[in-house]
């Protein structure tokens, strides 16, 4: 257990961080299998979860992760493209069920399996296309080792908020490296937990509130009903096809998305005023985006600084802050720039461009020079 209540520097990586966040956070089960590079907090798991559970594979991990949520649990699981390309079918089916859990998605170098001890970030448009009708889950991404407490467990608040699986994206050279880090400053997070009694006569587990969000009750207590399906259905979970409420219903989900994105949109903006060039990055790029910054800076260029955090759905700040920029670079690690397409379009907008790598991390000279040959 990590104690942020004495000053101490430690040599960590971020996945103890994050472990610890989403138990702080309110998380009380882990269910995974063990996949190469989240194989840390699987094993950090085993120790500080109240509860762990090894699963056979993948498909029954989202499954018995759902079972979970629907009995008032917070379930968090881990992987990578490998697992995460099983689990796709059943994150659909706790998304239509509207069951909180958090996703730890650990990516890898592209295609096909990619390679384990690679790092890249080749799975934006995975997390992007996850859902069928074009749907988005609540994708939160940590830049740093604060983020990999912080947003650990905003996510687990954000899955019990919304009542929806919500993914935490992150990258190998993030969650396995070790480094020195003062845990003593780290913000205290309050522990959240899932409602189990409502005031209301009869129980809809589908009636929106003002939020959009329904009022959520487990299936384990024994005061109301509790339907819980993830084929079409209306607010009180019976199954309908083409019903106007039915149909309403499916719209809500990403409605309730858009309507709450200002309460998740986490982004870090380093405005330099004058300056015609935005660098834009996430993950663990953003470390040498920043540091490029900075050099550049000291050589007289002027740079502004945007780092998304929030990845989907797309906050429309990062799209009026881009639009304040003569150019606009997007730093990530993937070959055809994948987050820039999703921002900009495949036609791209005059003045935006990329820096890309595969197969290694980016370094801040690559970042400079192509700002400076822009």
């Amino acid at each position: 257990m990590i104690d942020n209540n004495t000053t101490k520097k430690v040599f960590v990586d971020a996945s103890r961080l994050i472990t610890e966040a989403c138990v702080q956070a309110g998380a009380d089960v882990f269910i995974g299998y063990p996949i190469t590079p989240a194989n840390l907090l699987y094993s950090y798991a085993v120790a500080r979860y109240p509860e762990m559970m090894a699963a056979p594979d993948e498909i029954t991990t989202l499954q018995w992760m759902s079972g979970f949520a629907a009995a008032g649990k917070i379930p968090v699981t881990a992987t990578s493209f490998p697992g995460y390309a099983l689990m796709i079918e059943s994150i659909g089916m706790a998304h239509m069920m509207e069951l909180p859990m958090v996703i730890i998605l650990v990516q890898r170098l592209g295609p096909a399996t990619g390679t384990a001890t690679c790092g890249a970030q080749g799975d934006i448009n995975v997390i992007h296309g996850s859902l069928s009708g074009g749907y988005q889950l609540p994708t939160l991404c940590a830049s740093n080792y604060d983020d990999c407490w912080t947003l650990a467990g905003k996510a687990v608040h954000l899955a019990a908020e919304l009542r929806s699986p919500v993914v935490l994206l992150t990258s190998k050279e993030m969650i396995m490296t070790l480094r020195s880090y003062d845990w003593s400053q780290l913000p205290n997070i309050e522990k959240i937990k899932l409602n189990n009694e409502t005031k209301a006569s009869v129980y809809k587990p589908y009636a929106p509130q003002a939020n959009l969000v329904p009022e959520y009750l487990p299936y384990t207590q024994n005061k109301h009903q509790v339907r819980i399906t993830a084929s079409t259905h209306n607010q009180a979970g019976i199954l309908q096809n083409l019903a106007p409420e039915a149909l309403e219903n499916s719209a809500r989900l990403q409605e309730k998305m858009l309507k709450n994105l200002d309460t998740f949109t986490y982004y870090d903006y380093d405005k330099q005023e004058g300056a015609e060039t935005l660098l834009l990055s996430m993950d663990v790029s953003s470390q040498a985006t920043r540091e490029a910054a900075e050099e550049l800076r000291k050589q007289g260029k002027k740079v502004s600084v945007l780092i998304a955090k929030t990845l989907f759905p797309i906050p429309q700040v990062y799209l009026e802050i881009a639009e304040k920029y003569k150019k606009v670079v997007v730093v990530e690690e993937n070959f055809d720039g994948q987050y820039r397409k999703l921002l900009f379009g495949y036609a791209g907008r005059k003045g935006v461009s990329g820096i890309n790598g595969i197969g290694k991390m980016i370094s801040p000279n690559e970042i400079m020079e192509g700002v400076n040959n822009e």
